[in-house]
């Protein structure tokens, strides 16, 4: 029998990342959303046809093209340069619901430190709960690097 406690477990997904970036906070803001948007790629430098609408119910989608893709969320709170949270399946085909929020926080105005927060709740693949992390770890230094480059 299982418990309901490992029910949960498996239920759940809970992601938190950090990383410093040396350039101002309105230019990291922008490398964030360059990185959601055009400059999404996957680690061998294709294309994800990201487009994020950075306005509150804005979509963040993959635009395939011919009237196709894949809507991954809706922006639910957007505060230019601080804070941007997305809610919907992401990447998940199924039965699973994601909010993703990112806080910036200027350290000095040459630096500033972005937090990820990711939780999702739902019939979670298991390739999927191990692959985010990588994918997470991945993003992030790909807006790092946009925005100090």
């Amino acid at each position: 029998m299982v418990s309901v406690a490992q029910s949960l477990a498996e239920a759940a997904l809970d992601i938190e990342r950090e990383i410093e970036i040396k350039a101002p906070i309105e230019k990291a803001f922008q490398a964030l959303l360059d990185t959601m948007g055009p400059k999404n790629e996957t680690p061998d430098g294709v294309s994800m046809q990201m487009v994020i609408e950075p306005y509150p119910g804005g979509r963040w989608y993959r635009d395939l093209g011919n009237n196709s893709g894949h809507l991954w969320g809706h922006v639910q709170v957007i505060k230019p340069p601080t804070l941007i949270e997305i809610t919907g399946s992401m990447f998940m085909s199924y039965a699973a619901i994601s909010h993703i929020q990112y806080k910036l926080t200027e350290d000095s105005p040459s630096r500033t430190r972005l937090a990820l927060h990711h939780t999702a709740v739902g019939l979670i693949n298991p390739e999927h709960r191990e692959g985010v992390k990588t994918g997470w770890n991945f993003m992030l230094e790909r807006m790092r690097a946009n925005a100090e480059g």
